[in-house]
């Protein structure tokens, strides 16, 4: 009798032993496209073009809204009209400035974090750092070398700070 009862007990510990593995999914295989479209994305130049673009768009929207917040400093002996036009240039060309230097930015960023992570065949934090001190070494360069470390410096900290708030959003 007692030993009908151990293969009682054996039986539902070795149930309950299977109820509480997780159930195995399958895996998926990428398709043909997957593949090409990871293998086009992974070619620093195709990202670094698209990422110029991008930030060209970018700088384009903001430097529209920035330029329509400009207020002429004559504005009580300007006429309507001439609100009007100063209001587009501005638009313009804050658009203009703005699309240019946004556009840099990404191709510069994203250009040093590619050809960084190729190079160190990982995907870490450090390539971020390093991309952030090329890109704003390269931006301030035209101020001196001084300049071109406070920016090495700044930048690299701000693309950090990004990415770890949005690492931290995933």
């Amino acid at each position: 009798m007692a030993s009908a009862s151990e293969t009682e007990s054996a039986a539902v510990s070795s149930s309950s032993k299977e109820e509480e593995k997780p159930q195995i999914e399958s895996l998926r295989l990428p398709t043909v496209e997957e593949i090409r479209g990871q293998d086009i994305w992974n070619n620093c130049a195709i990202r670094s073009v698209v990422s110029g673009v991008m930030g060209g768009v970018l700088g384009l929207c903001m430097g529209l809204f920035l330029g329509a917040l400009d207020n002429p400093l004559m504005q009580e002996e300007m006429t309507g009209k001439q609100q009007f036009i100063y209001t587009a240039k501005q638009m313009g060309w804050r658009s203009f400035s703005s699309a240019k230097t946004f556009s840099v930015m990404g191709f510069i960023f994203s250009a040093a974090e590619c050809g960084v992570e190729k190079v160190r065949a990982k995907h870490d934090i450090t390539n971020t750092v390093v991309a952030g001190c090329v890109t704003g070494g390269a931006l301030s360069a035209k101020g001196g070398p001084k300049a071109a470390c406070i920016g090495c410096a700044g930048f690299a900290t701000f693309s950090v700070l990004i990415k770890k708030f949005l690492d931290r959003h995933d």
